[in-house]
């Protein structure tokens, strides 16, 4: 069996930047602190809820390095390095492992839409440059490429290639990958709302955007399946499904970046080309956060 990253639930943290776009540190270290304050399991940095694919190279491995040294081994740092060229992929991932990331958390290559022989010569030719365990990540409602089972069999043969966060929202394929991989692939749910019946078939947690504002139920929620009371963590999940749903009622980390904000945890604005969220939406998500008494 191969080793595992983390358990339960990790927060995609988001950049916060200031009003002219700058990154913002001092509020990064605020939402850490908010994060392993309130149970998580891990941090997720540079990934797509960070909005990772408009920071400079520069600034990509001062996030991550920052986060690495303030979190000071409290809880696994994971660093988005995952590129639509493999090159661009190896630089970032070998950046990110001299800062010292305990993990990578890798997309699929985006916009190019390779095969599946091409996924897996990609994370072959990554994994043999580092020495960091590997978090796969699929999804395809952003880059065009489904990982298919088979597929996944063939990677988990890869030494540090360990774990998948699966956003394909497949439950079937889901099953076939388990039944195909077994202890050699860890698997995270990578949507907020198929966390229980993620876990309730072997999942081993969650990377979760919802964890940005609500870090302990999403812990919580994880946990319990866990420890075995799946039942509690599907009553859970049901609570919070209107509010992981409304998260994504725009492009992602827009509405979730707009919830902070509300409850006082204001990551500032985002980088072109997002932008801001229309009033409708604006409204349903201040709806939603007071039902959950997280605003008056």
């Amino acid at each position: 069996m191969k080793q595992t990253v983390f358990t339960g639930a990790a927060c995609a943290i988001v950049t916060p930047f200031s009003s002219d776009r700058k990154i913002d540190y001092k509020t990064l270290k605020k939402q850490v602190d908010f994060q392993i304050e309130n149970g998580t399991d891990a941090i997720v940095v540079c990934g797509t809820t960070g909005e990772s694919s408009v920071l400079s190279t520069r600034e990509h491995r001062q996030v991550i390095k920052s986060v690495v040294k303030y979190v000071d081994k409290r809880v696994p740092v994971i660093a988005g390095t995952g590129s639509n060229s493999t090159e661009s992929a190896v630089k970032r991932s070998y950046s990110a492992e001299s800062v010292g990331a305990d993990a990578l958390l890798i997309v699929t290559p985006y916009y190019n839409k390779c095969s599946q022989t091409g996924l897996i010569e990609h994370y072959e030719f990554i994994s043999e440059r580092t020495d960091l365990p590997i978090i796969v990540y699929n999804v395809p409602s952003r880059t065009g490429v489904d990982i298919k089972p088979e597929t996944y069999m063939e990677l988990c043969k890869i030494r540090n290639i360990v774990a998948t966060k699966e956003a394909n929202g497949n439950i079937s394929a889901l099953m076939k990958t388990i039944s195909l991989c077994g202890d050699e692939l860890t698997i995270y749910c990578g949507n907020d709302d198929q966390t229980s019946a993620f876990m309730a078939m072997g999942a081993k947690g969650v990377i979760s955007v919802l964890s940005n504002i609500m870090p302990e139920e999403m812990h919580k929620l994880a946990t319990s399946v866990l420890l075995g009371k799946t039942k509690q963590s599907v009553a859970t999940q049901v609570k919070l499904l209107d509010i992981a749903n409304i998260l994504f009622c725009d492009v992602n980390p827009i509405p979730v970046k707009y919830a902070m904000k509300q409850m006082g945890i204001d990551s500032g604005v985002y980088r072109l080309p997002l932008s801001d969220t229309s009033e409708a939406n604006k409204r349903r998500i201040r709806d939603c956060l007071r039902k959950h008494s997280l605003i008056q």
